[in-house]
């Protein structure tokens, strides 16, 4: 194997402190990683929203279901009561 391709290190790369260059790169990666971090908790925060807002419409969407099945089975009652219908017979109809 040949070594003789990568240069050695000296001190300066090795503290940061002594390069000012690197001190720079550094600056600029961690301002990246600031921007970049921002933006996901933006992200996060418009997606936590979007979910809570779905939710609530779940929710409600949930009752109006639980209500609806309620009166169906109110005027299936009815509907048996008035006309004499048979418990045994089942009335059905068309889903639109």
């Amino acid at each position: 194997m040949c070594y003789g391709h990568q240069r050695s290190l000296s001190p300066d790369d090795l503290i940061p402190s002594r390069n000012p260059r690197s001190q720079n790169d550094n600056t600029s990666v961690v301002e990246d990683l600031r921007g970049r971090l921002a933006e996901t908790e933006a992200r996060l925060e418009r997606a936590r929203a979007r979910e809570a807002e779905l939710s609530r419409r779940l929710e409600e969407m949930k009752r109006f279901v639980s209500v609806m099945e309620i009166l169906e089975n109110y005027l299936k009652r009815r509907l048996h009561e008035d006309f004499g219908i048979g418990k045994d017979i089942e009335i059905s109809y068309a889903h639109p």
